[in-house]
């Protein structure tokens, strides 16, 4: 038997006990078939078995199996995914031989593929649609990221030079941030280190050779360090050993980078790693007694203590740092965790279900849902891929405490407002500053990991658009722009009251041809813009006025042929709205567009019949106040139409398929006819405005209701222009 052979078996071997969810025969069967299928794949075109791809096949998957921590279904999309790609083997075909499972990680594998296809997706696809829209399992990304990774073991095979730089550009601009983001330190390290030699060989070389040469005396020190150490915790009999680690290349490259300081000067070339043995309930307490035994022995900085075993990092990383002054007042640092957390360190969220969720199917899948959330945590869609990978992916998350105790999640750079928001949006609406460790502080202020923080509220505070430039969350930026908007609309209507006052004191009428004007002459497309301009004293009312007295007021005349057909037909006085209704023109004011069932009202216009309007509507209340000899009482018979016009104003969060929801209950739940369609969106805001017709106002009131339920929709009202038109 060859020796290329012989490491097949023995790597074939090592992937079926490496696989985490390997559970029965079965299980073994299933992977045995897969390999079976990619040694059919990998026949060259004489037939016989090309050894070299084979085990290029295994190398992958045991990285996947190995240092990733994925199981069956991984293993088996990674080996036959080369024989599927290529095939027209179909995804019903898929999942009857290996299940959903392998059948949707495949579809994935075969989109994202596609995409390498058709773009440099280094430089110009965006991340989100590259990690999350073409991949529904995250297991995709990870089995590239197990791909990626044995190319750049082997990329001394690479053709040409070209082909190893665009190799390493694409792992530093997406997969070492996505290994950096689950935790994955060791795949992370090895990926650096590489790419730098590939794309700075001189500088990597550099710093080679200086570890090489100051190898012996670290060793040194080292051995000077620990010597101390190794008695006292020998005396206190605590299972542990001591490991000395040298930072990566590529680490120190930007240790030096931000420091501004030469080779020399990077006092922590090495940190000591003290690893205890223990069981789970006496990991806290043993790893701060060896921290007692550590600041004993050499003077700890304070500033450097790192406490992630409290309050662990999001990916799971659980550690306790400090560094201290050492033998030659050097300064070292020294990290302390137990066996578990160690592997946790090295192997990210796969060691970190391990050891929570044991081997079974559903603790691989509640890992994978942490995973999701982890890559999907961000408030924004749509970010270029360079940019936007990297910030989002280096992002750390702030732990701060609520006064009883609660431990709160927020995004790297929130402050009081983001604080007060994330407990409920009166708190944040009221917000005037923070207490911070029991001393106060404005609302600008940026909260710090293991900050105890309470807010400080007043019913005089509302928020104001300077607010925007101090929060970082989605929902408190919603939440300020939802107060901002609605605060226009108050804005507008003190403008309304301002401008009807001048034209009562000037003896003008406040008629629509008189606001139809203004609006023109100052480029207001809707009133509310004019009013919010008065209110905002943006127009001045020597200008108004002016405008207005431009054209003599049309003398109002009574229109004798309607108020008698309007007579002819009351029924006590009151028009009786139906189609029987002869000798009258009337129609139904588009301001506020009545249905059968609203309570109604008539006004006689001059030269355009009898205007029917709600009575609740603020035109119809106007025009009573002034024209009260014009009103006329109205209302509906059982006959006549049922096909009533009506637009709906609908508020809320732009959630995922929001208009599909809306355009579904108003269609097949509820047989209405939609007219026309406007959508907008702003800073995550959404805000419809919608032309329906119904039957009537109980018809109405049904639909009103059920958008209310829809996720995402905080309000639902019925349209009232301040202009009939």
């Amino acid at each position: 038997m060859s020796d290329l052979r012989k490491e097949i078996i023995i790597k074939y071997r090592r992937l079926l006990k490496g696989c985490r969810n390997l559970l029965s025969s079965e299980d073994i069967n299933i992977v045995r078939k897969a390999f079976d299928i990619a040694l059919e794949n990998n026949e060259n075109s004489n037939g016989r078995l090309d050894l070299k791809k084979t085990i290029k096949t295994l190398d992958i998957s045991l990285i996947i199996a190995e240092e990733i921590g994925l199981g069956r279904s991984s293993i088996i999309s990674s080996l036959i995914y080369k024989v599927i790609v290529g095939s027209n083997i179909e995804n019903e075909d898929l999942q009857e031989m290996f299940g959903p499972t392998v059948s949707r990680i495949i579809s994935g594998l075969r989109k994202v593929k596609q995409v390498y296809k058709q773009h440099k997706v280094v430089y110009n696809e965006n991340f989100r649609k590259l990690l999350l829209s073409f991949s529904e399992d995250v297991r995709v990304q990870l089995i590239f990221l197990a791909q990626k990774l044995y190319h750049l073991r082997n990329i001394d095979s690479f053709p040409n030079e070209q082909a190893k730089i665009d190799l390493a550009n694409e792992l530093i601009n997406i997969y070492i941030p996505f290994a950096h983001r689950l935790g994955l330190y060791a795949i992370k390290s090895e990926m650096e280190d590489k790419c730098l030699k590939v794309l700075q060989p001189k500088i990597y070389r550099s710093i080679e050779q200086k570890l090489e040469a100051s190898s012996k005396s670290r060793d040194l020190y080292i051995d000077k360090f620990t010597s101390p150490l190794t008695k006292e915790l020998d005396e206190v009999g605590i299972k542990y050993k001591i490991k000395a680690r040298t930072k990566s290349v590529a680490s120190i490259l930007n240790k030096m980078k931000k420091k501004q300081v030469e080779f020399e000067e990077v006092y922590d070339i090495f940190a000591i790693r003290i690893i205890i043995d223990t069981i789970p309930k006496r990991e806290k307490l043993e790893c701060w007694k060896v921290y007692s035994i550590v600041s004993d022995l050499y003077m700890p900085n304070p500033n450097r203590l790192r406490d992630w075993i409290t309050v662990p990092k999001a990916n799971g990383y659980e550690s306790l740092q400090t560094t201290v002054m050492g033998p030659e007042d050097k300064w070292v640092e020294v990290q302390i965790r137990t066996v578990r957390m160690d592997e946790i360190a090295e192997k990210g969220f796969a060691a970190h279900w391990k050891y929570k969720g044991g081997k079974s199917e559903q603790a691989t899948e509640r890992w994978l849902t942490d995973l999701r959330e982890i890559l999907e945590n961000g408030d924004s869609e749509g970010f270029d891929l360079m940019d936007s990978f990297k910030v989002k992916l280096y992002n750390k998350e702030v732990y701060v405490f609520t006064p009883t105790g609660e431990l709160k999640k927020l995004p790297a750079g929130a402050s009081i407002i983001d604080f007060a928001y994330s407990i409920h949006t009166d708190i944040g609406d009221k917000c005037i500053g923070g207490k911070v460790n029991q001393k106060n502080v404005p609302l600008r202020y940026v909260l710090n990991n293991g900050d105890t923080v309470s807010v400080i509220t007043s019913q005089s505070q509302q928020p104001n658009i300077d607010w925007l430039n101090h929060v970082v969350t989605s929902k408190a930026r919603n939440k300020i722009r939802q107060f901002l908007k609605e605060e226009e609309y108050k804005v507008a209507e003190i403008g309304k009251e301002t401008l009807a006052r001048r034209l009562k004191n000037w003896k003008i009428q406040n008629d629509d041809e008189v606001i139809s004007k203004l609006m023109n002459e100052f480029n207001c497309k809707l009133a509310v813009d004019l009013y919010s301009k008065i209110a905002e004293e943006k127009i001045d009312f020597t200008q108004i006025k002016e405008v207005i007295t431009r054209v003599v007021p049309e003398k109002v005349t009574e229109d004798v042929e309607i108020i008698s057909a309007i007579s002819k037909n009351r029924n006590q006085d009151t028009l009786l709205v139906d189609d029987n209704l002869s000798n009258v023109h009337y129609s139904f004011a588009k301001c506020c567009n009545p249905v059968r069932g609203d309570q109604i009202v008539g006004f006689v216009s001059i030269g355009a019949g009898i205007k029917i309007h709600r009575q609740n509507c603020k035109n119809a209340i106007d025009l009573m106040n002034r024209y009260p000899y014009r009103m006329v009482d109205a209302k509906w018979t059982n006959d006549g139409s049922t096909d009533f016009e009506v637009v709906l104003i609908i508020l809320g969060n732009d959630e995922l398929g929001l208009i599909g929801n809306i355009t579904s209950i108003l269609g097949k739940e509820f047989n209405v006819k939609m007219k026309s369609i406007n959508i907008s969106t702003d800073g995550g805001l959404f805000e419809g405005k919608i032309t329906i017709t119904i039957d009537n106002a109980i018809h109405l009131s049904n639909v009103i209701n059920n958008l209310k339920k829809i996720k995402g929709v905080t309000k639902v009202s019925r349209y009232e222009s301040l202009v009939e038109n």
